[in-house]
């Protein structure tokens, strides 16, 4: 250390030992002053890197890390975040993912939403096994993503369209080929864009979503939407497994209409069927969400400037959309008085309930209808139909219109007949079996022919087609 020697016997001069008192003084301060700064400054440089690696790795969870509850993951682009959660007054606690910048706190995806945590000490790791775990304060399991496929570097990622994915270190987060396991294939009560509502044919992977039982409770209810598997697969929307709504084929569009703000496409091949829908502008946020006090399937549009969500369309949307109000055979009519309405050829299986507004056992033939009779079996043209059920349907792909009608007059169990995809022409035979269940009006609806007695028809209000071919 440098320091200042002076001799007292050199000057007895009381101003000259004021001055190197002084000048000895303000050396010390200025080098303390030094040593400060430069130990200010290894702190922040020591800091800055620390949470320069933090903010790197803020999206995902390696296999010598986790998150505790109080710590969060956040997507790259800061749009979603991982953490724990109570919803409402719930001492419960849940992993959750939701909208970070997005004031109403708005949960997309609950991982342990029959199973909460009673405390604040459960932690997520990735075991020894390779799968995301949570795990209590005595090490007992409540959630996990239980995979059975393996890798090496095991890491679990936030990605930025709020799909939560276990993957190899080494692999790309775009490839979807490659991930383990991912949240987008599990939906809670809503559906972000991007996400597939349908069935992965090939391992068996059901993609519907399931309300929460109340706004407290995210544990699975018994209100639910999903994909029905079929010769033609619709939407369907349950309440304890029984219909409450139905889409239609989506060939025929119903509820699927041309809009500004996403756009939609259905797969339909060997080893998936799924509807997706995309944003067309990135800027707007909307989600679908099943609302179980409603008992109504919503979409949710965010509004920025009133920062509150705001509903752009509900399904059901009216009386008519309630599966099968009518009963067989009969058909909704909004605007109507009352709304059921047998089909011309049909009348009320029981008289009085159905004049008692009780349409539920609906309607079977009046006429003297004799399958093969050429003066009397026919069809009646009905337009802008959401077409029935499709539960017994046959289909062809190539059939022209006029081969389909041949070909239901070949079998006297069918009843109905139309065009597979309207959107190609009339090309495609979609032939129905026994009743005709759900039907109604609709303004994206297409033309159906429906077999009756034709002598029978009130020729004012109807248009029929005779068997002859």
């Amino acid at each position: 250390m440098s320091y200042i020697k002076f001799d007292v016997k050199m000057s007895t001069d009381p101003n000259s030992i004021i001055y190197i008192c002084m000048y000895s003084f303000m050396s010390c301060i200025t080098r303390n002053i030094k040593m400060t700064i430069l130990t200010t400054i290894l702190v922040i440089s020591k800091l800055l890197l620390f949470f320069s690696k933090f903010s790197t790795a803020a999206d995902t969870i390696s296999q010598s890390g986790s998150l505790s509850d109080g710590s969060t993951l956040i997507s790259k682009d800061g749009t979603f975040e991982l953490g724990f959660f109570s919803p409402g007054n719930s001492p419960n606690r849940y992993v959750g993912i939701w909208y970070k910048n997005i004031p109403v706190k708005t949960v997309v995806w609950v991982a342990n939403r029959d199973n909460p945590s009673k405390d604040n000490s459960s932690k997520l790791i990735i075991n020894n096994e390779g799968n995301l775990v949570l795990l209590s304060n005595n090490q007992s399991l409540l959630w996990s993503t239980n995979t059975t496929k393996k890798t090496s570097i095991p890491i679990v990622q936030l990605l930025d369209n709020g799909n939560l994915v276990l993957r190899d270190e080494k692999d790309n987060e775009s490839d979807e080929d490659s991930f383990l396991w991912q949240s987008f294939d599990y939906p809670d009560n809503t559906i972000l864009p991007g996400m597939k509502i349908g069935w992965d044919k090939k391992s068996g992977i059901n993609r519907g979503f399931n309300a929460w039982k109340t706004w407290e409770d995210p544990s699975s209810g018994n209100f639910t939407s999903g994909m029905r598997l079929g010769i033609i697969p619709e939407m369907f929307i349950w309440k304890d497994s029984v219909e409450i709504f139905r889409t239609g084929p989506f060939s025929n569009v119903f509820a699927l209409q041309e809009n500004p703000l996403y756009g939609y496409e259905f797969v339909n091949n060997e080893d998936e069927v799924y509807y997706i829908y995309t944003l067309k502008n990135s800027s707007v946020i909307t989600i679908l969400v099943l609302n179980q006090t409603l008992l109504l399937r919503q979409r949710l549009i965010w509004i920025p400037e009133s920062k509150a969500w705001n509903v752009y369309q509900n399904f059901p949307q009216d009386r008519c959309d309630d599966y099968n109000i009518c009963g067989a055979n009969g058909n909704c009519i909004i605007g109507g008085s009352p709304i059921c309405k047998c089909l011309d050829g049909f009348k009320p299986k029981s008289s009085q309930r159905w004049n008692a507004m009780d349409w539920t056992q609906g309607c079977v033939r009046s006429g003297n209808w004799t399958c093969g009779d050429k003066s009397r079996d026919g069809f009646l043209k009905l337009v802008k139909m959401k077409v029935p059920d499709t539960k017994n349907c046959w289909v062809n792909e190539i059939m022209t219109l006029d081969e389909c009608k041949v070909k239901c007059l070949q079998n006297c169990s069918c009843t109905a007949y139309s065009t597979l995809n309207p959107m190609e022409g009339s090309i495609g035979c979609s032939i129905w079996f026994d009743d005709l269940v759900d039907l109604r009006g609709s303004e994206s609806g297409q033309d159906l022919y429906v077999r009756i007695d034709t002598s029978d028809i009130r020729k004012n209000f109807t248009t029929f087609l005779n068997s002859t071919i």
